[in-house]
């Protein structure tokens, strides 16, 4: 086998070993007292199918049921009558913001 065939192989596994731990990373969840008082103070609007929505998901574990969610997939109205467009959107303090938010960008916003 040529010099050149070996590369292209070994870039392709490294590309395939690369993919695979970034789709599976594990992220750290965040605590019960901080989703009980992010959720408090914040609104959260997802769809059903949103893969960045299942990110979100993923960053608060198990203490994801603590946040104050609507799913606009199953409740359209509400995600019109706030003019939600695209998920995931936060609504804190009145203002949207749109996108994965990391847990330290959130209590910073909610105050937690």
């Amino acid at each position: 086998m040529k010099k050149s065939s070996w590369i292209t192989i070994l870039i392709i596994v490294g590309v395939i070993i690369l993919a695979y731990f970034l789709i599976n990373r594990k992220y750290d969840a965040v605590s019960k007292e901080d989703a009980v008082c992010i959720g408090q103070n914040s609104e959260l609007y997802i769809q059903l199918g949103c893969h960045a929505c299942e990110i979100q998901q993923k960053m608060f574990g198990s203490n994801y049921k603590y946040l104050n969610l609507t799913d606009c997939w199953f409740d359209k109205e509400a995600c019109i009558s706030k003019e939600i467009d695209r998920t995931p959107t936060w609504i804190i303090a009145g203002k949207k913001i749109v996108g994965v938010q990391s847990i330290e960008i959130l209590k910073e916003l909610t105050g937690c």
